[in-house]
C-alpha cells in the first residue's frame, strides 16, 4: 500500500487551501455571503455536511460564484475531481471566464487522487504529471511518493524531487540512498550530486563503494560535482569497461556532467562491437558539442541496430547546425518507425520547417499500430516556435485517438510546446474516461498555467 501522509488530512489540506480561501473571503461582508453552518461545517473539516447544506440552498444563492467555490473545494477535500469539474464547468459560465485559480486546484485533483491508486500504472501517470508543476508546492507528494510499493514510482518521485533545490534538500530523499532498488538508489545519488551541498559528500563517497556498478558509477559523477575531481579516473575506467552496460552508463554520465575530457573514450566506442555502447556514445558527443565526430554519428543512422540509429539521430540533433539536415531526411524513411519518429524529433529540434517532415509525420499518425502513433506525439513534442504550428494541429488530432496511449504522449507533448490557447482543449481532456488521460492532461494544463500571460 501507498504511504501518502493521510489523504483527507495534511496533504489535501494543504493541496487545496488555495479554493478554500477564495470560497471563504476575509473580509467581513465576505464571509457573510456563505451561510454560518455551511462555514461551520467547512472549519470542521466536515465536507459532505457542507455539500448536504449546499444542495438545500436555494437556487439563487447555490449558483453565486462564491458558493460554488466553495462546493468545488469540498468536493476536492472528498477526493471527487470528476464532480468538481462539472461544478467549475458551471462556474466557468456563470463568470463567462476562465477561473484559473479554481481550475489549477480541480487540475491537481485529478493527479492527487491518483497518487493513492492500486494501480501502478496509474500512480506512474499521476507521478509524471506531478513532475510538470514547476514549484516546491509538488515536494511533500514526491516524498510521499519514495515509500511507495513500486521501484519505478519511486523512481518517478525521485526525479520529481530533484528538480528542485527543496525537493535535493528533502531529508527523505537523502533517506532513500537505502532503496532496494539499484535504478532508485542511483537517482538519489545523482540528485545528492546537483545539491552542491559538501555534508552530502560522506553519503554519496559511501555510495562509491556500492556493490551495484549502477550506483557506484552515479556516485562518480556526483562526487565530481561536489567537487571531488580526482574520482574522474573511475569514471574514465568505467567508461573503458568490459561490461558495456557499465560501459554505456558511464559514458552517459560523461555527457551529463559535459566533461570534454570524455571525448576520446566516447569516440573509441563508436566502433564498439556493442549497441549500446555505440548509442551511448553518439548521444554523448552530440551532448559535449563534438562537431569533428559528426561524419561518424551521421554512419551510425545506418547502423544495422535500429536504437543505435535513434541514438545517432538524437546526437546530431544535439550538435545543432544544418550540416546533418539531409542525413536525416534521407532517415524519415528508414524501415524502422521509431527512426522515423527519432529523424521528425531531430529535424523539428533543428528548426527545419514543419513541411520537412510533414509527410512523415502525418504518415505515423495514420498507422494502425498505437506505437506508431504514440511516438509521433513525443517526437512532435520537441518542435520549436519556428515549426510549432504545423506539429500542434496533428497533436490536436491526436488527442482524439481512440486509445489512451497516443492520447497521453500528445497531451504530455502539447503541454511542453503549447501555450495558453490550449487551456480549452486540455479542460476538456479532464473529461476523458481514462484515469491516466485525465491525469496526464490536468498535468499539461498545470505547466501550461505557470506560463506568463
Amino acid at each position: 500500500m501507498i504511504h501518502v501522509r493521510t489523504w483527507l488530512g495534511v496533504m489535501v489540506a494543504s493541496a487545496f487551501a488555495g479554493i478554500v480561501s477564495l470560497a471563504m473571503p476575509a473580509s467581513a461582508s465576505g464571509a457573510s455571503s456563505v451561510p454560518q453552518e455551511i462555514q461551520a461545517h467547512m472549519d470542521k473539516h466536515e465536507y459532505q455536511h457542507a455539500l448536504e447544506q449546499i444542495a438545500g440552498l436555494d437556487e439563487k444563492v447555490s449558483g453565486t460564484p462564491t458558493i460554488r467555490r466553495l462546493k468545488i473545494g469540498a468536493l476536492l477535500k472528498l477526493n471527487n475531481p470528476k464532480e468538481a469539474l462539472v461544478e467549475y464547468d458551471k462556474l466557468e459560465e456563470v463568470l463567462k471566464q476562465e477561473d484559473q485559480a479554481t481550475l489549477r486546484e480541480v487540475a491537481l485533483g485529478f493527479i492527487l487522487v491518483m497518487v493513492k491508486d492500486m494501480r501502478e500504472q496509474m500512480r506512474g501517470a499521476a507521478y509524471t504529471a506531478l513532475k510538470e508543476i514547476d514549484s516546491d508546492e509538488a515536494v511533500p507528494y514526491f516524498e510521499d511518493g519514495l515509500s511507495d510499493s513500486s521501484g519505478p514510482v519511486r523512481m518517478l518521485a525521485v526525479e520529481g524531487l530533484s528538480r528542485s533545490e527543496k525537493g535535493r534538500a528533502s531529508k527523505r530523499l537523502r533517506a532513500a540512498l537505502d532503496d532496494q532498488a539499484a535504478l532508485v538508489k542511483a537517482r538519489v545519488v545523482k540528485a545528492l550530486g546537483r545539491t552542491g551541498d559538501p555534508d552530502t559528500v560522506a553519503l554519496v563517497q559511501s555510495a562509491a563503494k556500492d556493490d551495484l556498478s549502477t550506483v557506484r558509477i552515479a556516485a562518480y559523477g556526483a562526487l565530481i560535482r561536489l567537487g571531488k575531481k580526482e574520482v574522474w579516473n573511475d569514471l574514465q575506467q568505467a567508461a573503458r569497461s568490459p561490461n558495456p552496460e557499465d560501459r554505456a552508463d558511464a559514458i552517459r554520465m560523461i555527457a551529463e556532467l559535459k566533461d570534454q575530457r570524455g571525448a576520446s573514450v566516447m569516440m573509441e566506442a563508436l566502433t564498439s562491437p556493442q549497441p549500446s555502447v555505440r548509442a551511448a556514445a553518439a548521444r554523448g558527443l552530440g551532448h559535449l558539442g563534438r562537431t569533428e565526430a559528426r561524419e561518424a554519428i551521421e554512419q551510425l543512422l545506418k547502423d544495422p541496430v535500429p536504437g543505435v540509429r535513434e541514438s545517432a539521430a538524437g546526437g546530431l540533433a544535439d550538435l545543432g547546425g544544418v550540416e546533418s539536415v539531409e542525413a536525416l531526411k534521407r532517415a524519415l524513411g528508414d524501415g524502422s518507425f521509431s527512426v522515423r519518429a527519432s529523424a521528425i524529433a531531430a529535424l523539428l529540434r533543428l528548426g527545419q520547417p514543419y513541411s520537412t517532415v510533414a509527410s512523415a509525420a502525418q504518415s505515423l499518425a495514420r498507422q494502425n499500430d498505437m506505437g506508431m502513433r504514440a511516438s509521433v506525439a513525443y517526437a512532435l513534442g520537441k518542435a520549436t516556435k519556428t515549426n510549432v504550428s504545423g506539429a500542434l494541429s496533428l497533436l490536436t488530432s491526436l488527442t482524439a485517438d481512440p486509445l489512451p496511449g497516443p492520447k497521453i504522449v500528445a497531451l504530455r507533448s502539447l503541454g511542453h510546446v503549447g501555450d495558453r490557447d490550449l487551456i480549452p482543449l486540455l479542460k476538456d481532456a479532464l473529461h476523458d474516461a481514462n484515469d491516466a488521460v485525465r491525469a496526464t492532461a490536468a498535468g499539461a494544463l498545470l505547466h501550461l498555467l505557470q506560463q506568463k500571460k
